[in-house]
C-alpha cells in the first residue's frame, strides 16, 4: 500500500497549484510527516494557465489577451525518526502567489494592470505517537513574502498609473495538528491548523498626478509607513483508506480565512487593493498499485465559485474544478512520481467600484509536477 500512497501523493503537486482559493499554490500540505524511516524529497511543478476576456460598455470590447503568466513552484522536504514515537520534518514551499498582467495596447479599461506576489516558507514539524493509531504534530514556520502591484487602465479613473511595491519582509507562524491511523487499512484522517502570519512591509507608491491635486504633473514616489498584511489561518483535513487489495482512496478539504488578506498602503484611496472571500478546496482520488514498483492514481478536485461573479482584476476567475492523472516508479531506495492536471475555470467579471470592467469565460490550465523521493 506505501507505494499507491505514494502516486496519489504525486498529484497533490497540482492539486492546489492554480486553485480559486485566494493566493493558494502549495496548500501548505505537511504528509512528509508520515514518511516511513528517513526520507527526503525535491518536487517541482510548471503551471500554464490561460485567462482571456474582453472588455465591456463603456469601455468597449477589446480583448484583454492572456492576463496570467506562467509560473513554477518548487519544493523540499525532509523527515527523520528521532526513536519509536518522535519524529521530525523539514518543510520548504512557496504557499502563496500571483503573476497576473494586462498588456498595455490591448485592454482599453484594465491594460497595464499587474501583480507579481511571491512567497517561501520553511517549517519544521515535531510529531509524537502516543500509540499506534494516535499521534500529534506542530511546529514553528517562517514565512517570506514581497509583492509588486500595478493598477491601470480606464477602469482605474484617477487612479490609473497607481503602483505599489512591498518589499521583502519575513514573518512568523505555527502549524498544529492530531491524526488517527489504522495501519492494517492504511487508514489515516489528519487535521492540520496553520496560523495567520502579520508582515509589516517597507513600502514605497507611486501616487498618480491625478490624485495629488489641480497643480500636480507627474507621479509622486514616496517612501512611508510599513504596511501591515496578514496572510490567512487555514485548516487542512487530509484522509486515505485502503479499499480493496493495492487501492487507495485519498481526499482532502482545505478552508482559508483569505477576507482577513487586507493590503492598504498609507496613500492608497480604499480600505483595500485586495478582496478576497473565506474558501474551501476539495480533492479526491484512487490509487492503485499495478506492479511492485509502478502505482498510478486519478484525483479530481473542485474549488467552489464565490457568492458573486464580480471578482477583482488581480485574479479573473471565480472557482473551478480539474481531473488529474499521475503515477509513481519505484526502484531500490528511489521514487520518482509525476501527474498533469487539468483545470477548467470559472466564469468571471473583473470589476472596479462593484462594477463589471471586463467579462471572462471559457478559460483552463494546465499544470505538471513531478517529485524524486529518497529513503534513506
Amino acid at each position: 500500500m506505501k507505494k499507491v500512497l505514494s502516486a496519489g501523493a504525486a498529484l497533490l503537486l497540482t492539486t492546489t497549484a492554480v486553485s480559486a482559493l485566494g493566493l493558494d499554490r502549495s496548500g501548505q500540505n505537511i504528509g512528509i510527516i508520515f514518511a516511513e524511516g528517513s526520507y527526503a524529497e525535491f518536487s517541482f511543478g510548471n503551471i500554464m494557465p490561460s485567462v482571456e476576456g474582453n472588455d465591456v460598455a463603456p469601455f468597449g470590447t477589446s480583448g484583454t489577451g492572456n492576463i496570467a503568466e506562467d509560473y513554477s513552484i518548487f519544493g523540499f522536504g525532509y523527515k527523520r525518526d528521532v526513536n519509536d514515537q518522535l519524529s521530525f520534518a523539514l518543510i520548504a514551499d512557496q504557499p502563496y502567489g500571483a503573476d497576473v498582467s494586462y498588456a498595455v495596447g490591448e485592454s482599453v479599461a484594465l491594460g497595464g494592470t499587474a501583480a507579481v506576489l511571491d512567497s517561501n516558507a520553511i517549517t519544521g514539524i515535531l510529531r509524537y505517537k502516543m500509540d499506534e493509531n494516535i499521534s500529534f504534530h506542530g511546529g514553528l514556520r517562517a514565512q517570506t513574502t514581497e509583492a509588486n502591484i500595478t493598477l491601470a487602465g480606464a477602469a482605474y479613473g484617477p487612479l490609473s498609473g497607481y503602483n505599489v511595491v512591498l518589499d521583502s519582509h519575513t514573518g512568523y507562524g505555527y502549524t498544529i495538528g492530531a491524526a488517527y491511523e489504522v495501519p492494517a487499512i492504511a487508514l489515516r484522517v489528519a487535521l492540520t491548523y496553520t496560523s495567520e502570519i502579520e508582515h509589516a512591509f517597507k513600502t514605497t507608491e507611486s501616487i498618480p498626478a491625478a490624485l495629488q491635486g489641480p497643480l500636480a504633473l507627474d507621479p509622486l514616489v514616496v517612501s512611508n509607513a510599513d504596511t501591515k498584511v496578514t496572510t490567512p489561518q487555514a485548516v487542512n483535513l487530509d484522509f486515505q483508506t485502503g479499499i480493496a487489495e493495492d487501492t487507495l482512496l485519498f481526499g482532502s478539504v482545505r478552508w482559508a480565512e483569505y477576507s482577513k488578506v487586507i493590503v492598504n498602503p498609507e496613500n492608497f484611496p480604499g480600505s483595500s487593493i485586495t478582496n478576497i472571500d473565506d474558501g474551501f478546496a476539495y480533492n479526491i482520488g484512487i490509487g492503485r498499485r499495478l506492479t511492485d514498483q509502478f502505482a498510478a492514481s486519478v484525483s479530481i478536485g473542485y474549488d467552489p465559485a464565490g457568492d458573486s461573479d464580480l471578482v477583482s482584476p488581480l485574479s479573473a476567475t471565480n472557482g473551478n474544478y480539474s481531473v488529474a492523472v499521475g503515477g509513481e516508479y519505484s526502484i531500490d531506495n528511489i521514487s520518482i512520481s509525476g501527474g498533469v492536471r487539468y483545470i477548467v475555470l470559472g466564469d468571471a467579471s473583473a470589476s472596479t467600484s462593484d462594477t463589471e470592467r471586463a467579462a471572462f469565460s471559457d478559460n483552463s490550465a494546465i499544470a505538471v509536477g513531478f517529485k524524486v523521493g529518497f529513503n534513506f
